[in-house]
C-alpha cells in the first residue's frame, strides 16, 4: 500500500505540472480533506494567470460536445486545457453519474489536455463545492484555459456566472423549455449566447428568439462596453467555431485588462469568500451535531416537539463558535 504524500509535498508537484499530483490534490479538495487546506491555500497565492470559462445551459443542449469541439481548438492553437466537468451525483454512492471523460473520447489521452468530472454531491447552483479549488490546481499545474462545465441547470442555478471570467449559456433548438429558462433567470448572466446544432433548421428560430429577449432588455449590462455575441454553432459541420474562439479571447482581454474585468474579478473573489465560509461551517455543524441529532430527532419523530423549537436546540448544543473547525 502506498505511503500518504502529504499535500504539500503534492503542491510542489502541481507546480511541476505533474498529472498524478494535481488529480490526488483535487480529489482530497472534493473530500474537505483538512490537512490538504494549507496546500490549497498556497496554490491559490499562485493562481490566477488561466482564463476561466463557464459554459452552463439546460440539459440537452450539447454541452459536452460544445467543450470537446472547443478544446480541440485550443489545443490547435497551442494552448494546455483543463476542464472541470460537474455531473449530477449518484443517490448511492455520492459520485459522478455521467462521465464527461466517456463524451470527450478524443481528448483523453492528450497530455495538453486534463479532464476531471466532479459531482455535485448535493451542491446547489450547477457547481461542485471544489470547483474552484480544482480551478487553482490545474491554473498552477500549467493548463492556460480551464472550462467549467456545469451540470444542466435550471432557472435559478446560476452561480457560474460568479465563478467565472467569461460565462457562455448554451442552447439549443427544438427544446420547449430551453427559451423559457433563458426567459426567467439566464439570459442576464452570458457574456457570450450560443446556440448549438446550428445545422438544424430550427436553429435560426432560436437565435432570433434569444436576440429578441436581448434587445427587450437591452439595459441589463448597465454600463457595461462588452457587447453579447448571440453564435450559432455546428459541431457536426464546425459551423460557428471561428466567431466563438475569436469572442471568447476578446472577451479574456476584457476580463483581464479592463476595468470592469477587475470588477468581476473582486466579485468572483466575493463569492468564493462567501462559499468557502460557508462549506466550513456546513462542516463545522454536520461535525458538532452528530452528537446531538438521533436524540432531537426521536423526539421530533414522536411529535414531542417540532422542527423549528428542535433545530433551535440542535443548534444550541452544536455551538458552534466552540467547535473546532
Amino acid at each position: 500500500m502506498n505511503a500518504y504524500v502529504p499535500s504539500m509535498q503534492l503542491a510542489g508537484r502541481v507546480e511541476e505540472g505533474r498529472i498524478g499530483a494535481i488529480g490526488r490534490l483535487i480529489s482530497r479538495a472534493e473530500a474537505a480533506v483538512p490537512e490538504a487546506r494549507e496546500a490549497l491555500a498556497t496554490l491559490y497565492r499562485k493562481a490566477g494567470a488561466a482564463h476561466v470559462i463557464g459554459l452552463t445551459g439546460v440539459p440537452g443542449s450539447g454541452k459536452s460536445t460544445l467543450v470537446a469541439a472547443l478544446t480541440k481548438r485550443f489545443r490547435a492553437a497551442g494552448k494546455k486545457v483543463g476542464i472541470v466537468a460537474i455531473d449530477p451525483s449518484s443517490p448511492y454512492s455520492g459520485g459522478s453519474i455521467l462521465g464527461d471523460r466517456i463524451r470527450m473520447s478524443d481528448h483523453v489521452l492528450d497530455s495538453g489536455v486534463y479532464i476531471r468530472s466532479m459531482a455535485t454531491r448535493g451542491a446547489m447552483g450547477g457547481m461542485a463545492r471544489a470547483t474552484l479549488d480544482a480551478v487553482d490546481v490545474l491554473d498552477v499545474g500549467g493548463f492556460d484555459t480551464i472550462i467549467i462545465e456545469t451540470v444542466g441547470v435550471g432557472q435559478d442555478e446560476v452561480e457560474i456566472a460568479k465563478a467565472s471570467h467569461t460565462t457562455v449559456v448554451v442552447s439549443a433548438p427544438g427544446l420547449g423549455d430551453d427559451i423559457q429558462a433563458i426567459k426567467a433567470g439566464m439570459l442576464e448572466i452570458a457574456d457570450i449566447h450560443v446556440v448549438s446544432k446550428a445545422d438544424r433548421s430550427d436553429a435560426n428560430r432560436t437565435l432570433t428568439d434569444i436576440k429578441q429577449m436581448m434587445t427587450l432588455n437591452a439595459g441589463f449590462k448597465g454600463k457595461n462596453s462588452w457587447q453579447v455575441p448571440v453564435l450559432g454553432v455546428s459541431s457536426y459541420t464546425d459551423e460557428g467555431f471561428d466567431a466563438l474562439t475569436e469572442a471568447l479571447e476578446k472577451h479574456r482581454q476584457v476580463a483581464f485588462d479592463t476595468e470592469e474585468g477587475e470588477t468581476r474579478r473582486r466579485a468572483i473573489a466575493r463569492f468564493r469568500l462567501e462559499k468557502t465560509a460557508e462549506n466550513l461551517l456546513i462542516q463545522r455543524f454536520l461535525k458538532a451535531a452528530s452528537a446531538h441529532s438521533y436524540a432531537l430527532a426521536d423526539r421530533l419523530s414522536a411529535r414531542k416537539g417540532d422542527p423549528y423549537s428542535l433545530a433551535s436546540e440542535l443548534l444550541a448544543a452544536s455551538d458552534l463558535e466552540r467547535s473546532p473547525s
